[in-house]
């Protein structure tokens, strides 16, 4: 078979680090960005795409590394910039990510060549493909060119890019590199969401006064759902839920998970239950096999006492054990009685959004505008019945995939993929989990990172 490019890579001298140059290009933009004003964003989005070449030459897992930096501190760069040259409504800098990882997609052609019998794992990518491309058709129907573009660029990017990892890396290889990447990303990231959520600074309150996200909380101390660096205390949580799993499962998880224990109190300030469900759904997956039994006991351990610990010692203690008591309200629930009622309203609709609107949807932060939360209503409202329906098919055969391997396989990656996978399938009726910075983890860690079948061999 042909070399991978992650061995081919192994062969080079030493470079300096891709994410190291993608850290350069933030700090960078964060320091130079109020002075350069607008143009610091296109700036920004052309240098984010030569950190993703820069990487790509390095080897798949150096790249993944980068991609990490890259989407876990754009957004807080974009607020840097925003305070000073005035806020973006478009979020242009948050483009610069997605370029990044679009980078590898332009070896994807050779990649199907050389893997026909991995290719196979593709076909749930395929179906998603095509039913995106049909909601930016009806986008461009309507003449609007901004969801027409944005849209599929936010669902694609993340595909294109895990199947490129799928065919030329190898599994190990890529968690343990993200693994590296999140030792040095959480730590940062739990520090400055306690701190956010004791006093927000200036740039985040800034944000938040023009940000259409209503479940963000108030710009005043103590009343932030904490979102750290990121855009939103979602995206927030489910990046660190990714990480201190990988972490756990990691060859040297317990230095890490030590200094990642601020990530664990930032995860609960974010009060953002759907990733703490989709963590528990994780751990509780991993106790089943014997390979990670005894680690997910003692990570479940650690974090139930951590838990206990923040609700019953620290100034925010009485917010963290409310929401946490609002697990067991069920259907009584505020959050559920409006997931609820939104399903009720597009029933209710005269055709039941049959043929869907594409990308073109309300903004939530309008007055009167229907919320779109989670997957069934997204692709609903924006495929409509049939095409929507299909695509939640592929994305449930996608994770299919994931968790039979880690049955199949039962090695420790294998079983971390089917728990991330798990976790996937937790949050997909609550959160949109294949758009963005949400999609990037979905489809990299969640899906297309599953075991080589036994017929495959080495590659």
């Amino acid at each position: 078979m042909s070399t991978s490019l992650a061995a081919s890579s192994a062969a080079r001298p030493w470079q300096f680090p891709g994410w190291g140059v993608a850290v350069l290009v933030l700090l960078g933009t964060a320091v130079l960005g109020g002075s350069l004003g607008g143009l610091a964003r296109l700036g920004f989005v052309i240098a984010c795409g030569g950190v993703g070449w820069y990487a790509w030459r390095q080897g798949p897992a150096a790249h993944l590394q980068a991609a990490l930096m890259l989407f876990a501190f754009a957004p807080f760069v974009r607020r840097m910039v925003d305070i000073a040259a005035g806020f973006d409504q478009l979020g242009l800098m948050l483009i610069g990510p997605l370029v990044a990882i679009l980078i590898p997609a332009i070896h994807l052609p050779r990649l199907l060549g050389q893997r026909e019998e991995r290719a196979a794992w593709l076909w749930p990518l395929g179906i998603v493909a095509a039913c995106v491309v049909y909601a930016g058709l009806l986008s461009l129907a309507q003449a609007d060119w901004t969801n027409a573009a944005s849209g599929p660029l936010k669902w694609l990017a993340p595909l294109l890019y895990a199947a490129v990892l799928m065919l030329s890396a190898d599994r190990s290889a890529l968690l343990e590199a993200a693994a590296s990447a999140f030792r040095i990303i959480l730590p940062v990231t739990g520090l400055y969401a306690i701190y956010q959520y004791v006093d927000p600074p200036e740039w985040d309150r800034y944000w938040m006064e023009f940000a259409p996200i209503l479940s963000i909380g108030q710009p005043v101390p103590y009343g932030v759902r904490s979102f750290s660096t990121m855009n939103a205390p979602a995206v927030y949580a489910s990046f660190t839920a990714t990480g201190l799993l990988l972490i756990a499962f990691s060859k040297r998880p317990w230095p890490a998970m030590l200094l990642s224990l601020p990530a664990v109190l930032g995860f609960l300030l974010s009060m953002y239950r759907t990733a703490w469900i989709s963590l528990a759904v994780g751990i509780l997956f991993c106790l089943v096999f014997a390979q990670t039994r005894r680690r997910a006991g003692m990570i479940l351990l650690g974090i139930a006492v951590a838990v206990v610990l923040a609700a019953t010692l620290t100034p925010f203690g009485d917010v963290v054990a409310e929401r946490l008591s609002s697990l067991g309200e069920g259907t009584k629930d505020g959050s559920a009685q409006e997931r609820l009622e939104e399903f009720m309203t597009l029933w209710n609709l005269p055709d039941s959004s049959l043929f869907g609107s594409g990308f073109t949807i309300t903004d939530v932060g309008s007055a009167g505008a229907m919320p779109i939360d989670g997957m069934i209503i997204t692709c609903w409202v924006s495929m409509g019945i049939v095409v929507g329906g299909v695509c939640l098919a592929a994305l449930l055969w996608a994770i299919g995939n994931a968790v039979g391997a880690a049955l199949s396989d039962r090695t420790t990656e294998a079983v971390i993929v089917g728990a991330l996978a798990l976790g996937a399938l937790a949050q997909l009726p609550l959160a949109n989990i294949t758009s963005g910075e949400s999609g990037f983890l979905f489809w990299t860690f969640a899906v297309l990172l599953a075991p080589k079948r036994p017929e495959e061999g080495a590659a």
